[in-house]
């Protein structure tokens, strides 16, 4: 793989394109440089770790809570302050970094934007590169979208910006650093940070972060030692980065109050990042029986081990000063069809309801229309409160064996369940090869994360005997029937590879990686 060298050391494997120059430029791509050289050797040797681990599960190990940093959660320390905007952070819309939906999602009413560079952005050079375009537009309040029938420009109040860059596992093959794909997640803060960070303190915000898919403290330290050399290189204030992170594995959730350690000067909060959790717990424990899970529909938030996991980060923020940020419901309202628009609302009610009231100062919602819906049931609860951080919930008390709790009540594999999660896996796949990642599917917004559970869960029940192979290729082979044009092949050997292959691949999205642009 060639490409032309920018600075020193450093290769762009991509044509330029339309405004690439005002983001691609030789002192940015220098700081990206640098962050690889700095810490990509412990990324790997973390990413190391995260197989090793994973082979002691394998053997027979089940996590528990460190006891090595029993100091750490028995310990009276909170986090650094917030800013005032993040103080309260109610509604929180979320979605990719393409130029319609930043503006929409601004606009939406929603107290805070996550800016999507992870599970509802497919990671094309083009997506990557622009969306850097457009958040830059919208931090300069220049923002705006002509499609011919209707233009769209930001509002007077826009949403707080969030963004959220990829995975330590995901790589950037278009930016070669010494010869090695740099690491998305450090491309993604890296641009982000050179360009944005000093305009957003000036705007009186600042450089606010998700930060997804991590299993240890460590790999929490390694986010705060980014920030800690990027605000000095930048000229910064210390503390001016302030990142919540998604408790998304079930590692993570054992290691909540460490994570908010590490990040103690820079951590805003955790987030109950739902689908990619079950997604873990099946992956995580996939050789075994006992935690074989029914469909994806029966595995709820009221479920024991997903109770238990929210009930515990919720107890573990308040007790630092953190917020705790619920999950998204998937449910996508419909414009068009009054049934489903019912159905979806009532369904997103329940849900903040709950979250609301077991003390979570915000939640996530994936449609502008669902805004609203949510803001009642939090408004409900906090009035003119910004969040309930000081509502501690000492009375929850979460052990390990609470976590690994897997029992579903009256839960089942059924044929919709199995037929379900075929479609959706090669459905969502072709959209994210064509350059989509998040796509409403049978009334649900599917990213990544959902469609990892529908994959992994066709793997785990082939490997525990609950279905045949034959069934599985069956309904591929309807879904395939039935579909027009568009990338299907590659969609169904991308599933095949992730889940009917003899090992469980840890990610679909490493693989898919490799064909598109």
């Amino acid at each position: 793989m060639g490409g032309t060298e920018v600075v020193a050391g450093l290769e762009l494997v991509a044509p330029r394109e339309d405004r690439d120059d005002e983001v691609l430029t030789p002192d940015a791509l220098e700081f990206v440089a640098e962050l690889h050289r700095r810490f990509d050797g412990t990324r790997r040797s973390l990413l190391a770790r995260r197989v090793e681990r994973r082979g002691r599960i394998a053997a027979g190990e089940l996590p528990d809570f460190l006891p090595e940093t029993r100091e750490i959660r028995e310990g009276d320390w909170r986090i650094a302050p917030l800013p005032a905007d993040l103080q309260d952070r109610r509604v929180e819309i979320t979605g990719p970094v393409d130029r319609k939906m930043v503006i929409n999602a601004l606009n939406s009413g929603a107290r805070c934007f996550m800016a999507d560079f992870e599970d509802a952005n497919s990671p094309t050079w083009r997506n990557c590169v622009e969306g850097h375009v457009n958040l830059s537009d919208a931090i300069e309040r220049t923002i705006e979208l002509d499609t011919g029938e209707k233009t769209y420009r930001l509002g007077e109040d826009p949403a707080v910006l969030i963004v959220r860059p990829r995975g330590w596992h995901l790589p950037e093959r278009h930016l070669l650093v010494d010869g090695e794909p740099a690491a998305g997640a450090l491309v993604d803060f890296g641009l982000h940070l050179f360009h944005n960070g000093r305009r957003l303190l000036d705007r009186g915000s600042g450089p606010y972060l998700y930060l997804p898919k991590l299993e240890s403290h460590r790999e929490a330290r390694l986010w705060n030692d980014v920030f800690l050399f990027a605000q000095e290189e930048l000229g910064l204030p210390h503390g001016s980065i302030k990142a919540t992170v998604l408790v998304e594995t079930i590692f993570a959730a054992f290691e909540m109050e460490e994570i908010l350690y590490e990040l103690r000067d820079h951590a805003a909060g955790l987030n109950a990042g739902r689908w990619d959790y079950i997604f873990s717990v099946i992956k995580t424990f996939r050789e075994r029986p006992e935690f074989v899970l029914p469909d994806r529909a029966q595995v709820t938030m009221t479920v024991p081990f997903m109770r238990a996991y929210t009930e515990l980060l919720v107890r573990t923020c308040h007790r630092r000063g953190a917020h705790a940020m619920g999950g998204m419901a998937a449910f996508v309202p419909s414009r068009r069809d009054p049934e489903v628009n019912e159905v979806a609302t009532a369904k997103v009610r329940e849900d903040k309801q709950r979250e609301a009231g077991d003390g979570f100062d915000g939640t996530w919602v994936a449609h502008p229309d669902l805004v609203p819906v949510a803001t009642e049931e939090f408004d409900r609860v906090l009035g003119d409160r910004p969040n309930q951080v000081p509502r501690l919930r000492e009375e929850v008390d979460v052990d390990a064996s609470d976590l690994l709790d897997v029992r579903v009540p009256e839960g089942e594999i059924t044929d919709e369940g199995v037929r379900g999660n075929v479609s959706v896996g090669l459905r969502y796949l072709e959209s994210w090869l064509r350059g989509t990642g998040a796509v409403a599917i049978y009334d649900l917004m599917e990213d990544a994360a959902t469609a990892e559970i529908a994959r992994s869960q066709i793997w785990q029940w082939l490997r525990h005997g609950h279905i045949e192979r034959d069934r599985v290729v069956a309904y591929e082979d309807e879904e395939l029937a039935e579909a027009g044009a568009g990338r299907w092949a590659d969609a169904r050997a991308v599933f095949d590879a992730v889940a009917l292959s003899e090992e469980l691949p840890e990610f679909l999205t490493i693989p898919a990686y490799e064909l598109i642009d």
